[in-house]
Order: C-alpha cells, then structure tokens, then sequence
C-alpha cells in the first residue's frame, strides 16, 4: 500500500470519534491539508489547500467550536497499531511540555510564561499556550540499524490558573491558591500517566511495563508520589539532591542519618562502573554508568525506595583533529527497581526524540499558527494536526518499513 493508502487506513479508524459521516469526512480533510498545506498553516489557507475556497468556511469553523468530540481519542488507533513495534516488556513513553506561541490577546488559555530559548543570563516572557505531550518511542533499532521514532500518543492543553486582581477578597485568593495546588503541571502528568496506562491496557497491553520517562521538572514529590500502576517512573535528578538509606538495626528511626547526593557517588571512588551498549546516533556505543539501588529521598519521594543510576560524562571530538571535551554527567532517579538498567538506558537516551517531534510540529507544520479564539476550538485544533502527524509518521512506517529503503 501507498503512503497515502496507508495515512487513510488509519485514519478510517476516526469514524467512531466524531458524531457524524460529514463531521468525520471535514475532520479527515482538516487533517491532510494541514499536512500538505504549504506556508503559514492557517485554518483558511488548510481550506484553500483543499479545494474550499469558494465553500463556506464556517462549517470547518465550527468543526471545533461546536462539534462535541474529543480529540485525545485520535490517538488510540495509533498507540494499538504502533504497539507491535514494541515487543519487549518495558514500553517508553516520553513526556514533555511544550509552548505554542500567539499573538491574539482575547485567546483565554494564553499567557505569558518563560521564553525557553532566552539565553541564561536574561529572562525572556512570551505570550502563547502551554501543551503537554506524550510520544511513544518504537524501538526501530531492533528492525535495522535505524533509531527510535518517537510517535505521538496525547497532546493536551495545560493552562495556568488565572491569578485574581488586586480588589479580590481574601476568600478569592485562598480559592486561587487551592487551585494552583490542582492545577499545575505535575498534576497534569500524573493525569496524563494514568491515562495513557488505560489505553495502554485498552490497546492490548496489559501485560507491559509503562516507562514514563521525562525530565528534571517532573522530579517532584507530587509525580513520585501517584505512580500508576504496573508503570515506572525515570526522570532526569539534580546532582545535590540529599539521598540516604534506610535506616538499619532495631531503631526506630526509618530513614538514616547519613546523606549522600548522586554528585558524591558519581565522585565515589570505591563505587565501580559498569558498562553496556546503547543504540544512539546511528551504532551501538559504550556508555558506563553506576546504580545504588534502595535509595530513599525523604523530600522528594518520602518512603518510596527509589534506584539511582548515575551516567559518566561522555567523551567526543567537535573534529578528529580537535582536543577532547566531555558531555555533562547525567543524574536518573526511577522507581523501577527490578527493571533492566540497560532497557532504563536506552529509553532515557532515545526520549530526545521527542524534541524532535516538537520541532517538526512547530517550525514544519506549523502546529498553533491556526488562527482560532474560541475557548472550545484552541485546544482541539492544535490536537487534530498533530494526530496527523502521528498518523503519517505511522503510515511511513507502515508503507516503507524501519530501513530506509529505495523509497528514502
């Protein structure tokens, strides 16, 4: 089957998403023309790409703002057929939130927030929504000498709270501040990570270990604590985060006195390294790496025994005639204990590509440049593109095969 085939393949299993007949075949039409729409991928210019121009544009308007479906549902035919890629028994799923910049002020979900590509030294505010995704990592690596495909599997609007003004009674800020409390972004990954365990169960993997896998953000008590079950948690850990043990003999007390930070075991002379073999950039590469098993953080994850796995810096040359420089050492707290670290590994090293997909939705498919304002069609719009994207990243896959073949 052709590409085309296999993208219209997948997206037949769309039907029972939305309502009706005509919604489904508006919906489908959105899809592939904010795929091959060329320049800024306004809903207009989506419509023109089409073949729409001299329709009326307001029934694919109120596609979103008054059509009930959900667009997280797009996704459960992709995660059930991508699934067969996965044949191990620990599934890796990254997690990341993204930023979707706008310039329109009567939007209600935006709001200023930190600019993440301000350099270091100066704090950088941008007006846009705030994402968060969840990509699938296929291991490709297993099928050919390919690397992991990161496929998107949820994609959902995170807004702030919205902070009351400067008349507002003292019941108004308490009620504000129990909100924030509710409505942040840890809750919204211990949301999304119990989510994505019931589709997984859904797509016919019950008997898969879930990896969510994310970043220092996410090393929180608020995370450690809601893990769902049959699923692990590996997130990036600060280098001074005071670890201890378990405090041994017949005291009392349960943790021990005696701290010690992932720094101080990377530094631990009497503590060896291991070494295994990563697929990363193209070929299998060495990396060594240190773990400390039974590991209790008393802020972060209170009496849950956690694993450290500690990475040593990695060596490389800008050039073969250049001096050696060395790559930052990485830090990993999981709550995956009796898991295989080098399957732990390479999920961390593969969750980078989910950087990838936030790329290509934004600067190549324009993901956010529709023009919308309504509080219903900002967050499903956004939604609808980038289950195309996961849906022709699938096809792809489907059509062509993991190796790139003649077709590449």
């Amino acid at each position: 089957m052709s590409l085309l085939e296999q993208f219209l393949s997948i997206a037949q299993d769309w039907r029972d998403v939305f309502p009706q007949q005509r919604t489904f075949q508006r919906g489908v039409r959105q899809a592939l023309g904010s795929l091959v729409c060329l320049g800024r991928r306004c809903l207009t210019r989506i419509l023109w790409t089409n073949g729409g121009q001299n329709c009326s544009w307001s029934a694919d308007y109120f596609l979103h703002s008054r059509c009930r479906w959900d667009p997280q549902q797009l996704f459960r035919p992709i995660l059930k057929r991508a699934l067969a890629y996965c044949p191990q028994r620990l599934v890796g799923v990254a997690i990341d939130d993204t930023r979707l910049r706008k310039t329109g002020r009567s939007i209600p979900q935006a709001f200023y927030q930190r600019d993440p590509l301000s350099p270091p030294f100066h704090l950088n505010l941008v007006l846009g929504l705030r994402f968060m995704q969840a990509s699938l990592l296929v291991p490709l690596h297993r099928y050919g000498a390919v690397g992991t495909r990161a496929l998107p599997i949820r994609f959902q609007e995170v807004s702030r709270v919205k902070r009351p003004g400067k008349k507002a009674t003292e019941e108004m800020q308490k009620q504000y501040r129990e909100a924030v409390k509710q409505k942040n972004l840890s809750r919204s990954f211990v949301e999304m990570g119990q989510q994505l365990r019931q589709e997984l169960d859904q797509a016919g993997g019950r008997n898969k270990v879930l990896v969510l896998a994310g970043d220092g953000s996410f090393c929180n008590r608020t995370c450690f604590g809601e893990i769902p079950e049959r699923s692990v948690l590996l997130v990036r850990a600060r280098k001074d985060a005071k670890l201890c043990f378990r405090a041994g003999g017949d005291s009392r007390r349960f943790y021990a006195l005696d701290k010690f930070t992932p720094q101080q075991v990377r530094q631990d002379p009497t503590r060896g390294w291991k070494t295994t073999k990563i697929f990363y950039g193209g070929k299998r590469r060495k990396i060594r790496y240190k773990e400390v098993g039974e590991v209790y953080w008393q802020r972060g994850a209170k009496q849950r025994p956690l694993r450290l796995i500690v990475l040593a810096p990695t060596p490389y040359r800008k050039t073969n005639s250049k001096r050696l420089y060395y790559r930052d050492p990485a830090y990993l707290l999981t709550s995956g204990l009796g898991n295989s670290a080098k399957q732990l590994l390479q999920i961390y090293f593969d969750r980078w590509q989910i950087e990838v997909n936030h790329r290509e939705e934004k600067d190549t498919l324009g993901v956010g440049q529709a023009q919308l304002w309504n509080v219903t069609s900002v967050p499903k719009q956004p939604v609808l593109a980038v289950a195309a994207y996961s849906a022709l990243l699938l096809a792809s896959l489907l059509a062509f095969g993991a190796d790139r073949g003649a077709a590449y």
